[in-house]
């Protein structure tokens, strides 16, 4: 983006707050998806005035299962003069969360300059993510006893003082067990591994290290984060199985062991990351509202100087609307 990150930074933060405003008003009743497009619609009306020329390398999916946010669609103004855009999205991490009404929603999107957003053609990847104080001493490929060794000594405190962050899935039941009678602490979450991630960087979060297999857009969402909060993070593509072994071959990658790191999934000093929370939880407060106003807590960061900011909002319901693309017009929050 050259260097008008200065100037973008802040609107990006606009497109991830409209998001997490209308998705909130689904929170607790049942209805991901619901949540989910309020979220997609709000997003990508916000895109559209940024003075930009995006183009979405991870989105809602392929072009004919998503109406917008697909891969490869175009976003922002698009004027001549506008810098060429990757951009990643994830309107809603934690639809299932946001609809139980349960912490740790965001709303969350990463840009940087074209060809510096790295996209698998997987749907899963494994990982492992710490902060910077154990940067350079994690391994993916070694066993997780290992793994945990280092990290202590990293942090110069014992196994059993360590928390883990892995998603609760029946294909954890192994790497939990492992984590266990290491010594070492299981904090297992349902949904939303972005913030699973990013804790691991986040000062007093209580989060060591991020295990297990998650989403592979998540995994690369997080390397955008944790490039500009000097954390650390590893993946390798997960096949489900045979079919999904042929797609990945198609696609042109041949080895399936291939480890790629935070800067193989987020290139480059251009990397901007920002995030709303939408229930609140470790990493973001959620929506408030209180008659008339609403109130939003967000994030962005820059990788180029790792400034991190902090971003209270106070929304005037009376007065502000949201451009929907969906309906293509203004729309009350």
């Amino acid at each position: 983006m050259q260097d008008l990150t200065r100037e973008i930074t802040l609107e990006f933060v606009r497109v991830t707050e409209a998001a997490a405003l209308k998705a909130s008003r689904w929170m607790g009743k049942g209805n991901k998806e619901a949540a989910d497009q309020a979220a997609v619609d709000a997003m990508r009306g916000m895109l559209d005035l940024l003075a930009i020329r995006g183009r979405v390398i991870i989105g809602e999916g392929e072009k004919d299962e998503a109406p917008m946010l697909y891969i490869g669609e175009r976003v922002g103004g698009g004027g001549i003069y506008d810098p060429e855009v990757d951009i990643a999205v994830d309107p809603l991490d934690g639809t299932s969360l946001t609809a139980k009404g349960l912490p740790n929603a965001l709303s969350v999107m990463a840009a940087g300059n074209a060809g510096t957003i790295k996209s698998f053609p997987t749907f899963y990847v494994d990982k492992i993510a710490v902060g910077p104080g154990a940067k350079g001493q994690i391994d993916i490929n070694a066993p997780v006893e290992e793994n945990l060794k280092r990290v202590a000594l990293a942090y110069a405190c014992h196994i059993n003082e360590l928390t883990v962050v892995i998603l609760e899935r029946p294909r954890h039941g192994d790497l939990i067990e492992k984590v266990r009678r290491s010594g070492a602490r299981c904090k297992l979450i349902s949904d939303g591994d972005i913030s699973g991630a990013i804790s691991t960087s986040i000062e007093d979060s209580g989060v060591d290290l991020l295990l297990g297999i998650g989403g592979a857009p998540e995994g690369v969402l997080a390397a955008a984060a944790l490039r500009c909060l000097g954390g650390e993070i590893q993946v390798k593509m997960f096949a489900r199985d045979e079919a999904e072994k042929k797609r990945i071959a198609e696609a042109g990658y041949s080895d399936l062991e291939q480890v790629y790191c935070t800067e193989d999934l987020a290139k480059g000093d251009s990397i901007i990351f920002a995030a709303t929370g939408v229930t609140g939880g470790d990493f973001l407060p959620g929506v408030r509202f209180s008659g008339h106003t609403a109130i939003t807590h967000s994030v962005v960061m820059r990788a180029r100087t790792r400034t991190v900011r902090y971003i209270k909002a106070i929304h005037h319901l009376d007065t502000k609307t949201i451009p929907s693309r969906g309906q293509q017009r203004e729309v009350e929050i």
